[in-house]
């Protein structure tokens, strides 16, 4: 009876794993994904390894960030936002019953499912662009942006696994699919992610080949020479270079009812925020309501059309967002969090794939807020779960190899 119970779980868990990769990407198939993940780890015997997987650093980090994001909904002034705020954290915890329910045997489950889901979006993001002439995915509720960060994670990744990869067919095929990740990047609207995915993969490429000079010199010599191709001849990123040279031109003159005028303004309006409250910010969830107040009367009220411009989500930018709702208390913890999570990725011998993924993540906090990013947040976990079993894999195997009988 026990070995039938163990494989049934077993089926449960790969199973679930493999869902999740796929759903993911669709709001609607990421709740019940959601809830699985946690009720197959519990099947699984997990709550009896979690002091294993709550030992990660990310976990810590994670876990810390929840916790003093919820402190601070005991003062801020609009606790139902901030329990909304809180949730949108909370829901990365998933990382912990993911990771749980990983070992060896599941793990090509996962890599498929992550696979499926991965190419499936992408398939779908090109008929958007190519047939519907449409920027993002508007079918899995992904916009311009978002989807531009996922296709950045996916050209670092593949650099990555071209160096560790042994056999010159796949090193070939995956140079051939950065440059075509990149590419479709390149004609999509977000220079935010395109720019943090051009610097985290010349870091990449760096870290990787700083020992070879000539390989490296030639390398650098190959990206960047499709780099100038790619933006000499998208239209779309032509467009965004005039884009911007006229947003600039506008905010000058005071107009700053455009994409990079809204987000200065934003980013004024916030640091002005987090002065006001250095220590313990507003209170989580005051973030955006702040803004819509203070925007009338500030600086003469020269932001105040902002509003019926743009509808207030965030403040494009982690550290004002996290600055503007817990302050200095809030900017130092998520600054842990983002070092746990290197930290996580460093101590299971990825510290290079990890300073690439933190150095992009950095990046693109910047210029928006990649918690509203659901499925790029979900995406960047998954991997890290996985390169975290991948290299336990690789331990055992190679333990279990030379250890003389």
């Amino acid at each position: 009876m026990q070995p039938t119970a163990n494989a049934w779980r077993d089926v449960l868990a790969k199973s679930v794993l493999f869902f999740f990769g796929i759903a993911l990407w669709y709001k609607g198939w990421s709740f019940y994904a959601y809830y699985l993940l946690p009720l197959a780890w519990v099947i699984d015997g997990g709550l009896g390894r979690s002091r294993k997987t709550v030992r990660e650093p990310l976990a810590i980090g994670m876990l810390l960030l929840c916790f003093v994001l919820a402190l601070g909904i005991l003062w801020s002034d609009h606790p139902d936002l901030g329990f909304k705020v809180w949730r949108r954290y909370f829901a990365f915890l998933v990382f912990i019953p993911y990771l749980g329910l990983l070992n060896k045997e599941r793990l090509p489950w996962a890599i498929y499912g992550a696979l499926l889901g991965y190419f499936g979006a992408l398939l779908i993001g090109l008929y958007h662009w190519l047939i519907m002439g449409v920027q993002g995915i508007p079918a899995l509720g992904m916009p311009y942006t978002s989807f531009s960060s996922t296709l950045g994670i996916g050209v670092i990744l593949t650099l990555y696994i071209i160096k560790t990869s042994r056999n010159n067919g796949i090193r070939l095929f995956l140079w051939f699919l950065s440059a075509f990740l990149l590419f479709i990047q390149f004609n999509q609207d977000a220079r935010g992610a395109l720019l943090a995915t051009l610097l985290s993969s010349l870091l990449l490429l760096f870290l990787l080949y700083k020992t070879k000079t000539k390989t490296l010199l030639t390398v650098m010599a190959l990206v960047i020479t499709v780099i100038t191709l790619f933006a000499s001849n998208s239209t779309s990123f032509q467009e965004r270079l005039m884009r911007a040279k006229n947003d600039i031109q506008l905010s000058w003159a005071g107009k700053y009812t455009t994409s990079l005028g809204y987000r200065l303004a934003m980013w004024d309006v916030g640091l002005y925020g987090i002065a006001e409250h250095p220590f313990a910010g507003h209170g989580t969830g005051a973030a955006a309501r702040y803004f819509e107040e203070t925007v009338e009367t500030y600086k003469g009220g020269i932001y105040r059309d902002l509003t019926e411009f743009h509808d207030t989500y965030h403040y494009h930018n982690d550290w004002i967002e996290i600055g503007m709702q817990l302050g200095l208390l809030g900017v130092v913890t998520y600054a842990f969090f983002l070092w746990s999570w290197f930290q996580t990725l460093k101590r299971h011998q990825l510290v290079v794939l990890a300073a690439a993924l933190l150095c992009f993540i950095f990046l693109s906090g910047l210029t928006d807020t990649l918690v509203f990013f659901r499925q790029t947040f979900y995406l960047l976990l998954v991997i890290t779960a996985i390169g975290i079993t991948s290299h336990k894999a690789s331990e055992q195997f190679y333990s279990t190899k030379y250890i003389t009988p």
